[in-house]
């Protein structure tokens, strides 16, 4: 059984930054591919960024790009959503997942496991 649970979120102004974070129990934590994930109108929820299992590979959505950076530190099973210059548009519960591989990593019915989720507010 592997649980995640995300911490870090909160209430912040326009162009502040936030660092959530998610941190897994259970099975080891270096063998899975991260993402985050954020609930859309149109996919239910979609990609916000991924890491593969080393660190070595990092993506991220077009609407972050240059502004999120995704990281992980597989000594303490944790993985980090570094969100700069934050907008409006980021405003949203954002959710950890984890696979078994790095294939199709935009895609979340590809994920196993998720965590409870982490609100993210951006205040003008």
């Amino acid at each position: 059984q592997v649980q995640r649970v995300e911490s870090g979120g909160g209430l912040v102004q326009l162009g502040a930054f936030l660092r959530p974070s998610c941190a897994a129990l259970g099975r080891p934590f270096r063998s899975f591919s991260m993402a985050w994930f954020r609930p859309a109108p149109e996919t239910d929820r979609e990609f916000v960024a991924a890491i593969s299992s080393s660190g070595s590979r990092t993506d991220y959505a077009a609407s972050v790009e240059g502004r999120f950076t995704i990281s992980r530190d597989n000594a303490r099973s944790t993985v980090y959503l570094q969100m700069n210059s934050l907008k409006s548009e980021d405003t949203a519960v954002y959710y950890c997942a984890a696979k078994n591989s790095y294939i199709d990593y935009r895609y979340r019915a590809g994920y196993d496991y998720w965590g409870q989720g982490t609100q993210v507010t951006v205040s003008s």
